[in-house]
């Protein structure tokens, strides 16, 4: 047994006090002279025996009172191993979960509130001496530092609920990193739900300097269901043109949801509804068509009603209206007829033709579509300019010339890990296959006639087939060689015809099927920013190489709620790229601003990973303990006895005492009883 207080043990010569009272306060007895003594001795040798036994008996309960008292003060505790924090400063590290999982309803209430109940119990179970510090989601910078007992206590009080997500191996890494530079005795406690989705134990780092009790905090069941995701089938998006976005909806319940209404928005106006159904557990597709009316930045929403989880049920997302697409047709001698008729008189494009004798490549960036028209060669450093090109986003078609320099070409292809033309071949054959699972022609056919007429071919390059696993073809001839593929490099496209436009070739460029395959490539090569980020994931925001004047930023802003930031600005390879860095607290549509003007909208959603409403029992998280061999981790069940006493007990030991003041009071109640009762 040791003691907290072992000082107060000095206290024990208290017992003096009560002997001493002892042996100066004998009763003195009268002598009465009687005529009949003899009756008189033995009633008196009697009395003073009784007398005696009850004075021993009364000094005995005084003193054990003082010894048990004395104890008491002096708290002793049975240490029950070799954890026991004997440092005189104890660190202790506080991960309070506050993501919005932590809304939900659990037996005291709000998940957040009792966290925050709960790490004041810590903080209180400890020494004013010792030294706290706490996290939460946010890692906000004010929380990287150990603050006194009173301190920690106030920050507790002001933790809200975050849109951040984070996983437990990434919170024991911090609390890790900021136990590094002390020598301390270290503790760290984890209050959470302990969402599936978090507790990847998997991913610990084990620091066996570094003594974890886990908290779990019992959630009750609720039902959600939430927009996961949405896109667009097209992925350009011109004026007066029927778009189609496909929003995906999940629930996360054992219930089965029936017409549940999804209503659209975009600019603020209500476009179309469409209801669903959903099965328990499982997610589902819903596509709603609207009209593009107006050109420019369009915000949108797709919106459901559920309740008591609602954080996920908006979904937001921008995009921009444009009014045509520009393709630039660089020619080695005439322009051609075919792409003269096709783009010229189309209000959706602008046609610009170039020699390739005087090409200015700086111009490229203003295109969304280069057509190399017939070129007899490829040069090198018109290669090095139109892969930059095609890696930064844009899409090129080649059409070989009738005179092909096999050689340049081959350099120009394998820079971009292409297939490359390889000979000429002059036999006649035609086009069989058409890829109808391509984006190219996915919607251009209602149904594929069964006898259909396909382009005819009378000489061709042939292409060199190996195995690139990302060409794509989408014309394929009745040889079995290919017509037309494509080519994914960085985050553009390249398409290779095996043909010229020359009706000695083929006769592919006044074939019906030359139309839909030039449109389409023209129009999907329309290069969109992304619909939407995710808030807590830091991704890099693509703004183009669009300069800025001198001492401008970017802003991002939120007129509704008066919100304004500047963010991280970087140059990556000619062009910018922005980080906001948590800066980004609530979801909804932004305007991206330089100059005072807006550039495009850009939209931020909640994290979906705290949707999947699934949790860990605290027999779950010990066997997860067990598995990973994570010997220093220990869950803390709240259930079976108070907090701040399992924490004593945990820091010092099993504390008596309760038991020594009981024992105190105990024989003075036996005091009072022999002086009151025993005669």
């Amino acid at each position: 047994m040791n003691f907290v207080n072992p000082y107060f043990l000095f206290a024990l010569l208290l017992i003096a006090i009560p002997i001493i009272i002892h042996l100066f306060n004998f009763r003195r007895y009268r002598k009465v002279f009687f005529t009949n003594v003899k009756f008189l001795k033995e009633l008196k040798q009697e009395t003073q025996k009784q007398s005696k036994l009850k004075h021993l008996l009364v000094l005995s309960s005084r003193i054990l009172a003082i010894i048990f008292l004395v104890l008491a003060f002096a708290q002793p505790y049975i240490p029950i191993g070799d954890h026991i924090k004997k440092a005189k400063i104890n660190l202790i590290s506080v991960y309070i979960d506050n993501s919005f999982s932590m809304q939900s309803s659990g037996i005291k209430g709000n998940l957040l509130e009792e966290a925050k109940e709960k790490a004041i119990e810590i903080a209180a179970a400890y020494k004013t001496t010792d030294q706290f510090q706490l996290l939460t989601n946010d890692f906000e910078g004010k929380h990287q530092r150990f603050v006194t007992k009173e301190e920690f206590v106030e920050a507790v009080k002001e933790i809200v609920v975050s849109p951040v997500s984070r996983k437990i191996n990434e919170v024991i890494a911090r609390q890790n990193e900021l136990f590094s530079n002390f020598k301390s005795e270290k503790t760290s406690y984890i209050v959470s739900d302990f969402q599936k989705s978090f507790s990847n134990f998997k991913e610990i780092k084990i620091d066996t300097g570094i003594t974890t009790y886990l908290l779990p905090l019992a959630s009750a069941k609720a039902t959600n269901i939430l927009i996961d995701s949405c896109w667009f089938e097209s992925p350009s998006f011109q004026l007066n043109q029927q778009l189609t976005i496909v929003v995906r909806i999940k629930n996360n319940s054992e219930i089965s949801l029936e017409k549940v209404p999804v209503k659209l928005m975009i600019n603020n106006q209500q476009r179309s509804v469409a209801s669903i159904d959903v099965a328990p557990f499982s997610q589902t597709n819903v596509s709603i068509p609207f009209m593009v009316k107006e050109k420019g930045i369009m915000q949108g929403s797709v919106e459901i009603i559920d309740f008591p989880v609602t954080f996920d049920d908006k979904f937001f997302f921008s995009f921009s209206v444009s009014e045509n697409i520009r393709v630039l047709s660089i020619n080695e001698q005439a322009e051609s007829p075919f792409i003269q008729s096709l783009f010229k008189n189309d209000s959706a494009f602008v046609l610009a033709n170039s020699s390739i004798k005087n090409l200015d490549y700086s111009s490229f960036e203003k295109f969304e579509l280069i057509v190399l028209n017939e070129l007899n060669s490829i040069s090198s450093g018109f290669s090095n300019e139109i892969t930059k090109y095609i890696s930064k986003g844009g899409s090129v078609i080649v059409f070989p010339a009738t005179q092909l320099d096999i050689g340049s070409y081959r350099d120009f292809l394998t820079a971009i890990n292409a297939p490359y033309y390889l000979s000429i071949d002059t036999s006649n054959t035609f086009v069989s296959s058409i890829n109808l699972n391509s984006l190219i022609y996915k919607n251009v056919f209602e149904r594929m006639p069964e006898n259909i007429d396909l382009p005819k071919v009378y000489t061709h390059y042939i292409i060199q087939e190996s195995s690139y696993s990302d060409a794509e073809y989408l014309l394929k001839m009745q040889n079995g060689q290919n017509f037309l593929i494509s080519k994914t490099f960085g985050k553009g496209k390249l398409y290779l015809s095996s043909v010229p436009l020359n009706v000695s070739f083929s006769n592919f460029a006044k074939h019906a099927l030359f139309v839909p395959t030039l449109y389409n490539v023209a129009l999907y090569s329309a290069s969109a920013p992304e619909l939407f980020y995710f808030i807590g994931q830091d991704d890099m925001i693509d703004v183009g190489n669009k300069g800025l004047a001198q001492d401008d930023v970017y802003k991002i802003i939120n007129k509704k709620t008066h919100f304004e930031v500047i963010p991280e600005q970087r140059s990556i390879d000619l062009k910018n790229f922005l980080f906001v860095h948590n800066q980004i607290k609530e979801a909804g549509n932004y305007d991206l601003t330089a100059s005072g003007n807006v550039i495009r909208g850009i939209s931020f959603n909640y994290n979906r990973t705290e949707s999947d409403m699934k949790f860990l029992k605290s027999d779950e998280i010990e066997k997860q303990l067990e598995t990973n061999k994570l010997k220093n981790y220990s869950v803390l069940d709240i259930k079976s006895k108070p907090l701040s006493d399992m924490i004593s007990e945990l820091t010092q030991g099993i504390h008596l005492w309760k038991l020594f003041v009981l024992l105190a009071l105990l024989f003075l109640a036996v005091e009072v009883f022999l002086l009151k009762f025993l005669k």
